[in-house]
């Protein structure tokens, strides 16, 4: 079988699990910790470039970059926090479902169609750099979200004791 079919079909699978996890995750309160520890995590596979395979161009680099922070922006805009009961939940959107649906799809074409005029090591190192770009400013939008939200429920919470 092709490889690029299989790391499609890999993608497919990690993006139906993301889901779940997203779905599942909305049913819990948010913290920091849960925010910023996926990106520290997926830093690793950055170890991936201390095989030449890898390696990308600095045009690779630059296009996997901009594309990965222009996708990030339809994550950050479907990501939203509520208070509920003195907790922070991320608020559940449809919209993500679909956007998180069309980045995939676009996805796959984009590595159907790169598959045939780049060499398989550096297209996936400039996924990995894409997938990388995408989630590290969604993440950090979170954080400052979820830390503006916070500290205004923390001010009320204070407030409310001075009463």
């Amino acid at each position: 079988m092709n490889m690029v079919v299989i790391t499609s079909i890999g993608a497919i699978c990690m993006a139906v699990l993301v889901m779940f996890i997203r779905m599942k995750a909305s049913k819990k309160p948010a913290s920091a910790k849960k925010i910023i520890l996926p990106p520290i995590f997926m830093s690793t596979g950055a170890s991936m470039f201390l095989i030449p395979t890898f390696r990308v161009t600095g045009m690779e680099l630059a296009e996997a970059v901009i594309a990965g922070i222009l996708f990030s922006i339809f994550l950050i805009k479907t990501s939203n926090f509520e208070i509920v009961e003195d907790q922070i939940f991320l608020k559940r959107s449809r919209a993500f479902i679909f956007i998180l649906i069309g980045l995939l799809v676009i996805r796959i074409i984009g590595k159907l169609a790169l598959s045939t005029s780049i060499d398989y090591g550096q297209l996936s190192g400039m996924f990995f750099i894409l997938a990388f770009s995408m989630i590290l400013p969604w993440r950090v939008a979170m954080y400052v979200n979820y830390r503006k939200l916070y500290l205004e429920m923390m001010s009320r919470t204070r407030g409310m004791e001075t009463v």
